[in-house]
């Protein structure tokens, strides 16, 4: 992971894709035995061969997706197994929000690009100060979505045992790369140190008490505090770029007194229209 990219560092469209493609795989493995696990399970509890394919294909969302194997293996009906899917996932909501600003096109082409937000692509692909990096989140996602799928197929046909990544402690692989992540994301910027050592706390507390994946939902309150400090990070980013540009006005003359603006209107137009 590179963490030394920030939205004012130019790369190519090329550069960014291959970038999330090596970024992504290894998320890419993490998923496809998350994947095996999956397809291993819904075997099991009698899905047959192609519904668990299927709806890999269709969801792509290991959290969802386990949470309707949980739920209709302890005999909660369908409608209770979709509604928790559907509420683990609406995490995606705020993060499309996050991302919707980098994306381009219209309306069909934008709910297209937008469907590449999963979590280890959001992560590794912000570049900072809200911004994203469209090209590596789609090289990061375009890897792990036909290993999370081929995953799935390989756990349903082989069939090995659900607990069997659990003893071989392989289960541990995906988290870790989450910590990876959210590591060089605190050391790329420190205003996101206090959500995260607030989002540990959180669930270190909550975990005494509830499950895993509650304790983790309820961590998500620590966002808020990111959320509360943009406004102040925003008015300090904009005092020091508009310091910044009345240096350059300074010294590029009287007659040259328009040039730092003009420069600033043609980097964004050029950024528009990169496809």
């Amino acid at each position: 992971m590179d963490s030394s990219r920030s939205p004012k560092t130019a790369v190519s469209p090329r550069a960014s894709f291959l970038s999330g493609l090596r970024t992504g795989s290894g998320l890419a493995a993490a998923s496809f035995l998350l994947a095996v696990s999956f397809g291993a399970i819904s075997a099991s509890q009698g899905w047959g061969h192609l519904a668990p394919v299927i709806c890999s294909m269709v969801v792509f969302s290991g959290s969802a997706q386990f949470a309707l194997l949980a739920t209709l293996g302890s005999g909660g009906g369908l409608v209770g197994a979709v509604t928790s899917a559907a509420l683990i996932n609406s995490r995606f909501i705020p993060m499309g929000i996050a991302v919707a600003g980098d994306l381009r096109g219209g309306r069909f082409r934008r709910a297209l690009e937008g469907q590449a937000v999963v979590d280890g692509s959001w992560a590794a692909a912000h570049l900072g100060g809200g911004r994203f990096d469209r090209y590596l989140l789609f090289g990061a996602t375009a890897i792990q979505w036909p290993a999370w799928v081929a995953g799935t197929a390989l756990g349903v046909v082989v069939a090995p045992d659900p607990d069997l990544l659990h003893r071989l402690g392989l289960d541990v692989l995906t988290p870790a790369l989450f910590v990876a992540l959210l590591f060089d994301e605190v050391r790329r910027e420190r205003i996101n140190r206090l959500p995260a050592l607030l989002g540990a706390a959180i669930t270190a507390g909550l975990i005494v008490f509830l499950p895993a994946g509650p304790a983790l939902v309820g961590a998500a309150l620590a966002a808020f505090v990111a959320l509360l400090r943009t406004p102040a990070r925003r008015e300090e980013t904009e005092e020091t770029d508009g310091t910044a540009a009345t240096g350059t006005t300074e010294a590029a003359g009287p007659g040259q007194a328009g040039t730092p603006e003009k420069a600033l209107r043609s980097a964004h137009s050029d950024e528009e229209v990169t496809p």
